[in-house]
């Protein structure tokens, strides 16, 4: 009997291993996303995307529902909800859109924008002690640069097959 031989890694013939690649995305985000979270629970009883939404409101002028889930690449009724979850807390408001009718304007409420500052400063400590041993400054804006990158192709290809 032959001996079995194990198939060849794309990455053996120069070709990149986006199998790998998809993994290693999938894991780091896992893990992170995760350590983050704990950290926002324990340091403030803030969700992380509680955290996310109130980062996305805060810097987005008007900002209405719709505005979130296309930040955040999720579904305006997921994301509807969310936003549900954070006015229950006291954490922000809506309001009348004037321009549009159809939808309200979501603020931050005073104690959101506090709970916002302190839970913003955990979050930034959070990623540099996890991130900053790994990562030189310069390592750092590169590896954004490329993962926006990597973000449009993705988006892109989805354009492409809407529009086959």
């Amino acid at each position: 009997m032959p001996p079995r031989t194990q198939p060849r890694s794309p990455a053996a013939d120069g070709a990149p291993d986006l199998t790998r690649l998809f993994s290693a995305l999938v894991r780091l985000e896992t893990e992170l996303c995760g350590a983050v979270e704990r950290r926002l629970r324990a340091d403030h009883g803030l969700p992380l995307p509680h955290f996310e939404f109130m980062r996305v409101i805060a810097r987005t002028p008007q900002c209405r529902v719709q505005d979130i889930a296309t930040e955040l690449s999720i579904t305006v009724g997921g994301t509807s909800k969310i936003v549900d979850r954070i006015e229950a807390a006291g954490q922000c408001t809506r309001r009348a859109n004037p321009d549009d009718r159809r939808s309200s304007i979501v603020e931050l409420t005073p104690a959101g924008k506090r709970l916002l500052a302190r839970a913003t400063v955990t979050f930034e400590d959070e990623l540099s002690r996890r991130l900053g041993p790994a990562l030189s400054d310069r390592s750092a804006v590169q590896f954004t640069r490329t993962l926006s990158r990597l973000r449009a192709a993705v988006d892109s290809a989805d354009t492409g097959r809407q529009t086959a």
